[in-house]
């Protein structure tokens, strides 16, 4: 095993490993848990970035309808009475 290609926090439980049980066995074992690891990994979708594009998806032939360079960001209003959102633009 490479320990160059490994991350700080995966080099330190590594090295727990090896003096907790032995080089071996914690090498053995550390190698078991990082394919789990591995495996564990996949891209997340964002429930609400889904929500903005199907809602922005019918402006999308609207030639008039232009977000910028920069964009725009979205806030929750703020303060006792407040609804709605907040929208501002990116400079």
């Amino acid at each position: 095993m490479d320990e160059a290609t490994l991350t700080k926090g995966q080099i330190r439980k590594l090295t727990a490993l090896k003096k907790s049980i032995g080089d071996d066995l914690g090498t053995m074992a550390f190698t078991k848990w990082l394919k789990t690891q591995q495996s564990v990994t996949v891209d997340k979708v964002d429930p609400n970035a889904v929500k903005l594009q199907s809602a922005l998806s019918v402006l999308e032939s609207d030639s008039s309808f232009k977000l910028g360079a920069k964009g725009y960001s979205i806030k929750r209003a703020k303060g006792k009475g407040a609804s709605g959102f907040i929208v501002s633009k990116n400079t």
